[in-house]
């Protein structure tokens, strides 16, 4: 397939052409023809590296009611991805080479993105023993990130063989960072608002305690760490001061915490109920700086669709989590672009490039210049639209944006030159 994109503005810059042929970009400039090639108009639109998720919940196998690896992933090509990390808490669990690679095929069959399954640090998640690790590595999924996301690897002797294990493939644990008995029976963020409402807190300290010890873990065994859905600005400063020592630690901050505050919870809308909960305003502003100055690595959705009686309950009774794929990058324009925080080059960089770089992705966070791989996004920066959940690609509907207005639109996505998404329309 050989497509000529006339006119986009590539990171923000000058008008220009793309000619994608044969799965790559094979020029770049201005007046491009192509005989018989499928012609984009793109006046007036951003065109962005392929976005890469390094968190996303896909369901499959197990909770197929919420959704499935085709599904998400047609979500994920709307929001402009290319790929997408699926995390390791399904039904089986994906701690064996066998289940990641089930996700790896369900993720090549459906064609939208490149679906790279996240294997289990500890079997079945239940922070006990180390799951196979180098069995997944070596596996067909040929995994790179290992995470017991919804659960903390709470051990620090398990952690530390974690990291050291993982050093041999030049893997990376992606921690989520929560001490356990400092959070049981937490419903929200802890302080005066949870006290008025009656909610049990969740203790920024339950957070950043384990991300201190982790850095410190880190930098003893020499491995890479990756910190999960950062959410105060105490963790942001911890990143900082390790980073600063030259520690290997990454981080991301989801987009639900770059523009939501703990303020939703006073609605009692169980939409707003996540884990890590959202937080102060305080801790916002932190969060919004940190990504800016690079201490946090990348934007990663941590989509979390769930099916309509696991959310639609009591607050106490709902499970956590929300949708993220579809408005991660309207979010982070609203957030981070329009106040002057990054420019399209640091979108790039925050959603792009350092993912593709934590996940080890080839192919995937490349410069749009000739020669590199078509994986890219055309964006309408101009465009706003107000969130319908009905409208979503998702097969849930937990949206914590609906019936907010935010800006972008995501007009065309290209995976190795093809479309998957044209005129804001998936195309499978």
């Amino acid at each position: 397939m050989t497509v000529l994109i006339k006119g986009a503005r590539v990171l923000g810059g000058d008008p220009a052409d793309l000619l994608l042929d044969d799965g790559r970009i094979a020029a770049v400039g201005g007046r491009l023809s192509a005989t018989g090639a499928t012609v984009v108009d793109a006046d007036g639109l951003v065109a962005l590296p392929g976005l890469v998720d390094l968190h996303t919940h896909l369901r499959e196998p197990g909770r197929e009611d919420a959704e499935t690896v085709e599904t998400g992933s047609r979500a994920a090509a709307l929001g402009g991805f290319t790929a997408v990390h699926a995390m390791a808490n399904t039904d089986p669990v994906a701690d064996t080479a066998g289940v990641v690679e089930q996700v790896w095929r369900l993720g090549r069959q459906s064609g939208l993105v490149d679906v790279v399954p996240v294997g289990a640090v500890t079997v079945g998640l239940r922070g006990e023993r180390l799951a196979e690790l180098g069995a997944m590595a070596d596996s067909a999924a040929r995994v790179r990130v290992f995470s017991d996301d919804g659960h903390c690897v709470a051990d620090p002797a398990l952690m530390r063989r974690a990291l050291e294990y993982v050093k041999a493939f030049d893997g990376v644990v992606a921690q989520h960072a929560e001490e356990p008995r400092l959070t049981a029976g937490a419903q929200m963020n802890e302080g005066d608002l949870s006290a008025r409402l009656g909610l049990t807190g969740w203790p920024a300290a339950a957070e950043e305690a384990v991300v201190a010890r982790d850095v410190l873990l880190a930098e003893h065994v020499g491995a890479r760490l990756h910190v999960c859905h950062v959410s105060t600005a105490g963790s942001v400063e911890i990143l900082r001061w390790a980073k600063s020592r030259g520690v290997q630690v990454t981080a991301e901050v989801t987009p639900h915490h770059l523009l939501l505050t703990e303020a939703a919870a006073a609605s009692y809308d169980p939409v707003f109920k996540v884990n890590p909960p959202l937080r102060t305003d305080t801790d916002v502003q932190a969060l919004r700086a940190g990504l800016a100055d690079g201490t946090i690595d990348a934007v990663a959705t941590d989509h979390a669709p769930h099916a309509v009686e696991d959310k639609e309950s009591e607050w106490a009774q709902a499970r956590p989590g929300m949708l993220g794929l579809e408005q991660a990058l309207s979010v982070v324009l609203e957030t981070l672009v329009e106040p002057g925080l990054l420019d399209w080059a640091g979108v790039a960089d925050r959603m792009a490039v350092r993912p593709a770089a934590i996940g080890r992705l080839d192919g995937h966070g490349r410069p749009l210049t000739p020669g590199e791989p078509a994986n890219l996004l055309l964006l309408d920066p101009a465009a706003r639209a107000v969130v319908d959940p009905a409208a979503l690609a998702s097969r849930s509907r937990n949206s914590p944006y609906a019936g907010r207005e935010l800006p972008g639109r995501v007009v065309a996505t290209f995976l190795r030159g093809e479309a998957t998404v044209l005129d804001g329309k998936a195309q499978k």
